[in-house]
């Protein structure tokens, strides 16, 4: 039996029940846009509440951008959008100081960059160079930007959503494996069904424009990321989670043979705290206040998926990630309880 824990112990101003109705309420108004995807708007909206980033991959058309604009809409937070393209430099990202007069006198006042803001659209982050990739790793890790030497803090929430098209290869730059770190998750877009293609048609061709409403501060989001921190999480399930990850290195023993044969390196560490993290998202907007194992199992795809990189045999033999994440979910055995 897994361990609980009462809510009114370790929740920071907010109960499980309120987390629960905000989340549902900002999906029912994403729904109101989007048509479909609910695995991508529910990953996404994971990966804001739990105070990391995602990253969309999809060809062009299946609605990402829209998808991040509606959730600003339902937000009422700041929201700025970078469109990522080879001439792009890291100052048009986080901002640089330009002299001004003041006073009668020539000074240097930091002009902030669009990177300033409590959601961050980077579209087509693949297009830019990797010099200015890398001016978002400070931001999304440390939520803070640095300009020659003065350090600038973010306003919390901070959520960098990026979309990249897996399609063209021309004109882009492949994320560095410690930028696609950074992302809590990595999540497939899917082409939608001949149903919901309709519905699509539906509603973007006709005379009424589909519109969200605001139904959240970027305070209680703040809140609702404090909360999900507090969730308890037994520690058979936290091994469980460590034990996953562990799984996916190649001189690991309970790594299973298509890791082994496959895989060149594994998950860091951050692949466990994204399980974990995430499985305290989940836990909460399934209504309990405690981590359960198929927690950290649904969590694991876009968690891990970013994570792994494979060898020349498995990238010959055309293994992609997710099948070698499945196979390490069908080999590592949850963990007994006494």
């Amino acid at each position: 039996m897994e361990a609980t824990s009462a809510p009114s112990r370790t929740a920071p101003g907010i109960a499980p029940e309120v987390f629960a109705e905000r989340a549902q309420a900002i999906e029912r108004e994403v729904g109101e846009v989007i048509v479909g995807q609910r695995d991508l708007v529910r990953h996404t909206l994971t990966a804001l509440l739990a105070n990391g980033h995602a990253l969309l991959e999809g060809v062009p058309g299946l609605g990402k951008t829209m998808l991040v604009r509606t959730i600003a809409d339902v937000i009422d937070c700041a929201f700025n959008r970078i469109q990522f393209t080879p001439d792009l430099m890291p100052a048009d990202i986080t901002g640089t100081n330009i002299l001004i007069e003041e006073e009668g006198r020539r000074v240097f006042r930091f002009q902030p960059g669009p990177v300033f803001a409590n959601l961050v659209l980077a579209d087509e982050i693949n297009r830019a160079t990797p010099k200015t990739q890398s001016s978002l790793l400070e931001a999304m890790q440390e939520q803070q930007v640095t300009v020659a030497r003065q350090r600038y803090p973010l306003t919390p929430p901070f959520f960098v959503l990026a979309t990249q098209n897996p399609l063209e290869m021309e004109g882009t730059y492949p994320l560095p494996e410690a930028q696609l770190d950074r992302f809590l998750f990595k999540v497939l877009v899917p082409f939608p069904s001949e149903e919901d293609l309709v519905r699509i048609v539906d509603r973007t061709t006709g005379s009424d424009a589909p519109s969200a409403r605001k139904v959240c501060t970027a305070a209680e989001i703040v809140e609702m990321q404090r909360l999900a921190r507090a969730v308890p999480i037994a520690p058979h399930v936290a091994a469980y989670a460590v034990s996953i990850l562990s799984a996916t290195h190649p001189d690991q023993p309970r790594a299973p043979g298509l890791v082994r044969d496959y895989v060149r390196y594994g998950a860091s560490p951050r692949g466990a705290q994204a399980l974990v993290t995430a499985g305290k998202i989940g836990a909460l907007l399934d209504g309990r206040f405690n981590v359960s194992l198929d927690d950290v199992r649904q969590a694991a795809l876009p968690a891990l998926r970013h994570r792994i990189i494979l060898n020349f045999e498995g990238e010959a033999e055309g293994i992609t990630t997710e099948a070698v994440v499945r196979s390490i979910l069908d080999s590592v055995a949850p963990p007994t309880v006494e």
